[in-house]
């Protein structure tokens, strides 16, 4: 018997019929003996719906109220969920977030699990109930419901799964696993049996949409066994798991590619000590994230800082960059929306000479310029323009033969 915890996705709770079909899913582990808590998120296009309701009475909605509206969706599958396993004769009960004690801070729309008292979930595991939680949700310290943003079920099934200990955490989705890259603008991508934390981690940062970062960090830090796969059929998926001696004879795992950031460059800064520090400490007080930077120092003591944002920040970060490079006698601030981040990840690379090089090559032989570029010891991302990021990914997963699970020394 184990305690497994799995977390379905807007797409596998899209209209009723899909609920009963995941229902029915989770009761053949609950009738193998298993303790079952599955975590689930609004149907298809719901928060979009809802979020579009509260934009079409304020521009900006309270953002308090709105998580509070929000939240409803999830409110609405959970129960429908519990409704058809009662009907169909299965001991199962719904929680909210405030039911569950899942605790937060107070940043709506995108607020930290802070804390789970997993107390009511055991209970109700004890009286052999399957247990549905509402995803993306908790409440903050005053009992104010809060959402934890894109994605956030992924995190609610995680931290469940480490409060508890399970012994298990399987996150459905739309696809079958964790891929080289994303099938659709590469018909060669291929699905990886395992990928490790770290390479988890950074693909999920750089634009892969399978899996939300803050829940593989959750993994990681809690030694979560997380298992991506479909709730379309019954294929094994993708084990994300600690790193392994397979796993370093792979030079590169995965290309990911993404289209939400936006770049600044605030050119003629005074270049003395101090100055990056009151522009990027300005812009964190904004609770903004800053990606990539570079700086550029010339000989006439003026300096040139660009850096990246998420685009639906770029507005917000100049308004605040304005007035302040104003003060500090800088010159002009000019932004670019319409770039690309293309990047290559790999436990193989901390161990190997050339990886960035052939990178580079493999671009520039598709005459693909690049911007920017920013390294960790397991990837290599570069800036681009937005209008060449499909060939860029698919000529990075032909360079690095993704196609084929071959090991580091038939690469070379």
């Amino acid at each position: 018997m184990a305690l497994i915890v799995q977390k379905y996705g807007g797409t596998s709770v899209a209209n009723p019929d899909r609920i009963a079909n995941v229902a029915n899913r989770v009761v053949k582990g609950w009738r193998q003996g298993n303790k079952m808590v599955v975590v689930l998120s609004a149907m298809a296009g719901e928060t979009d719906r809802l979020i579009k309701l509260g934009r079409e009475l304020a521009d900006y909605p309270d953002p308090r109220e709105l998580d509070v509206l929000m939240a409803t969706g999830e409110q609405v599958t959970v129960a429908l969920f519990s409704i058809y396993l009662k009907a169909q004769g299965i001991p199962a009960t719904s929680l909210l977030s405030h039911q569950a004690r899942i605790y937060t801070d107070r940043a709506y729309g995108k607020a930290r699990i802070v804390g789970i008292d997993t107390a009511r979930i055991r209970e109700e595991l004890k009286k052999g109930r399957i247990v549905t939680v509402a995803g993306f949700q908790g409440v903050d310290e005053v009992g104010d419901i809060t959402t934890l943003g894109r994605g956030g079920s992924d995190t609610t099934a995680v931290a469940i799964a480490a409060a508890l200990k399970a012994d298990l955490c399987e996150i459905y989705t739309d696809v079958e696993g964790v891929y080289t890259t994303d099938p659709r603008i590469c018909p060669k991508a291929r699905k990886l049996d395992k990928i490790s934390y770290d390479e988890m981690l950074e693909m999920a940062s750089l634009g892969a949409k399978v899996l939300e970062i803050r829940s593989v960090g959750f993994a990681k830090r809690y030694g979560v066994p997380l298992c991506v796969r479909t709730s379309f059929n019954d294929h094994p998926g993708t084990l994300v798991m600690q790193e392994d001696k397979d796993m370093e004879d792979i030079l590169v795992s995965g290309v990911t590619y993404s289209k939400n950031d936006a770049r600044v460059t605030i050119s003629q800064l005074p270049d003395r000590p101090g100055i990056a520090s009151r522009i990027f400490n300005k812009i964190a007080e904004g609770n903004i994230v800053v990606d990539m930077i570079i700086q550029n120092t010339s000989q006439d003591g003026r300096a040139d800082i660009t850096f990246t944002v998420p685009k639906a920040d770029l507005k917000n970060t100049l308004d605040i960059v304005q007035p302040l490079v104003a003060e500090l006698g800088g010159g002009q601030i000019t932004s670019d929306e319409h770039i690309a981040k293309v990047s290559i990840v790999g436990v193989g690379m901390r161990n190997n000479a050339g990886v960035a090089a052939r990178m580079f090559s493999s671009l520039a032989a598709e005459n693909i310029n690049i911007m920017m570029i920013s390294t960790s010891e397991i990837k290599v991302s570069c800036i681009i323009d937005e209008k060449y990021t499909e060939l860029a990914v698919r000529t990075l997963h032909d360079a690095f033969h993704l196609e084929q699970a071959r090991p580091r020394k038939e690469l070379t």
